[in-house]
């Protein structure tokens, strides 16, 4: 069992893995990394169960492992492994992401 799939999200939070940007050009031109900018995109990792309401109901999250979603600029908190240190992981509650990519 890696790391990561020891991080399992509570409530309605989702575990998500950036997306990073390309590094070379089309035309096979390396970028160099202060001139490649974030995206606003991520791959969902892990999910929480949901929400549970006061009666005890409870609201499952609209996303699964795999799909793509849209980030926003700000939030998150980043989560740092040390076997992972190449890769950014981010947790976020499932409200604060703003679409899912298809």
């Amino acid at each position: 069992m890696s790391a990561i799939q020891r991080i399992v999200p509570l409530l309605d939070r989702v575990l998500i893995q950036r997306v990073k940007a390309e590094t070379k050009t089309a035309s096979g031109i390396l970028l160099p990394e202060k001139a490649v900018e974030k995206l606003n995109e991520g791959v969902v990792v892990s999910v929480g169960p949901g929400l549970v309401t006061k009666e005890g109901n409870s609201i499952p999250t609209g996303l699964t492992e795999g799909d793509r979603v849209l980030l926003p600029s700000y939030g998150g908190s980043p989560i740092k492994l040390d076997s992972f240190k190449d890769k950014e992981f981010l947790l976020y509650r499932a409200e604060e992401i703003l679409a899912k990519l298809e």
